[in-house]
């Protein structure tokens, strides 16, 4: 599918540092980290995959109840069906039934995975060498758990928040969506959302020591669009100026050629700011040059040629599919294109693709919105409150470690929330090298190590932004 894990992507390189000597700490929770872990391992061996056997659900029975045992109202956790799949929703009530609540953001399913192709079964969840393997390891079922088990960690310890927390799992972030829409509804008056499907952080490859971390603050938005030319067609041998086939690549070579306006907003300006530390130096100095003039085109030079970054500075087009014909001794009737785009936040999809109208400059040529499963979402607002929040919790537990803000090129379960006013950000606590980076993948894996920092992390979070 379209969809990929919304975590921060950064290109690094030759001269990326060697990681900045930060290592975790953390008061121990060993009841909460155990329950995490053991969690995780249950979840995965849930086959949580669309269609036939769909076991989502379940996931959804394991979950509720580890938060009845672990002092929710049975009542405040409630499990919805919906197609072939699940949502819940789990509700820890405030003090102060007037304010709105916080909202903890993450989802079931994953994506397919073939036993025959792994190494091992990706639903038997298998501790090796420190890393956690299975499908819905990294994307996302530990982080799920790890959240599951710092709430009922934090009701161990007698907190009482002011507002309502409200933990809930979608059950297609990967495939439709329909689940992330419906909870995005009916929890639109929530205060502000964390995504723990997003942002996390990155581990030097050598030292595996960390190197960086990232919330996400936005992410672009998912559009495809298909082009059509149709033609009456006829006879190879008495060949027609008007060529469907050829209408259609001359359209698509200037969509090709085209590049949409590059742009900036205070996240990205921010973001390429602290990134270019960690870059080598001619990428270093088109990220600073973009920032401080994003008409720069020495700059808008280097960051385009590289596929790393071209995504950061505007909207992007690409042809992605096409079709034609239908005979090898015929002209063509009918030929068709998809151009997926990834349209930087502020933008309507209507007015990208009355923009490639425009470009492809081919009357023929006719345009159609076919996008499914993504919605127009705007960047989440800089808040100093949850700035302030997550710089405390990530400096708590990974000491001297840069945070910065980053936008995410794939789609979550955030542009649900911020495409109907709330605040959504990615909060991931997870560390990984880029070589371990399989959601999606084969064999996919996350590190052991992450998890008591990431309860520590969660409860610093949770607490901070309920109290």
């Amino acid at each position: 599918m379209k969809k990929m894990r919304a975590a921060a992507v950064l290109a690094f390189g030759t001269a990326c540092i060697l990681g900045t000597g930060a290592s975790a700490k953390t008061v121990a929770h060993p009841q909460a980290e155990a329950q995490a872990l053991d969690l995780a391992k249950k979840a995965i061996a849930l086959r949580s995959v669309r269609g036939p056997g769909n076991e989502t659900g379940k996931v959804a029975a394991l979950y509720k109840a580890a938060l009845v045992e672990g002092g929710f109202a049975d009542a405040d956790v409630e499990i919805t069906p919906v197609d072939d799949t699940a949502y819940l929703i789990g509700r820890w009530r405030g003090s102060d039934p007037k304010a709105k609540p916080l909202v903890i953001s993450g989802h079931m399913d994953v994506v397919e995975a073939k036993p025959s192709d792994w190494q091992r079964d990706p639903f038997t969840a298998v501790v090796e060498n420190g890393y956690l393997f299975g499908r819905g390891a990294s994307d996302m079922k530990l982080d799920g758990t790890m959240a599951i088990a710092a709430l009922i960690e934090l009701k161990r310890s007698g907190y009482k928040p002011k507002r309502d927390i409200v933990i809930e799992f979608s059950g297609d972030e990967e495939t439709t969506m329909k689940t992330s829409g419906i909870i995005a509804d009916k929890l639109s008056n929530a205060e502000i959302v964390l995504n723990i499907d997003g942002g996390g952080g990155l581990l030097d490859e050598e030292s595996g020591k960390p190197v960086l971390w990232t919330w996400q603050g936005a992410e672009k938005t998912y559009a495809d669009f298909e082009l059509t030319v149709t033609n009456p067609g006829g006879h190879s041998s008495a060949p027609r100026k008007a060529n469907a086939i050829n209408q259609l690549s001359a359209a698509l070579v200037r969509i090709g050629d085209y590049q949409f306006t590059p742009e900036v907003s205070d996240l990205t300006r921010a973001y390429f700011t602290e990134a270019a530390k960690y870059e080598n130096a001619e990428t270093a100095a088109a990220m600073r040059a973009f920032a401080a003039d994003p008409t720069d085109k020495a700059a808008i030079a280097t960051l385009t040629a590289n596929p790393a970054t071209i995504g950061k500075i505007g909207t992007t087009c690409v042809s992605t599919m096409v079709n034609g014909g239908h005979a090898i001794n015929a002209l063509p009737q009918r030929a068709t294109a998809n151009i997926n785009c990834r349209i930087f936040p502020g933008h309507k999809p209507v007015d990208i693709m009355a923009e490639l109208k425009k470009v492809a400059a081919e009357p023929a040529v006719t345009f159609k919105d076919v996008t499914e499963g993504s919605i127009p979402n705007d960047a989440s607002p800089m808040r100093p409150d949850f700035i302030a929040a997550v710089n405390k919790a990530m400096k708590a537990v990974y000491p001297g470690v840069p945070v910065f803000p980053s936008m995410a090129s794939g789609a979550s379960d955030s542009m649900w929330f911020r495409s109907r006013g709330v605040a959504s950000y990615g909060a991931s606590p997870t560390f990984s090298k880029d070589s371990d980076d399989f959601s999606h993948g084969l064999n996919e894996r996350a590190q052991v190590s992450n998890i008591a920092p990431g309860i520590s992390y969660y409860l610093s979070l949770f607490t901070d932004l309920s109290k």
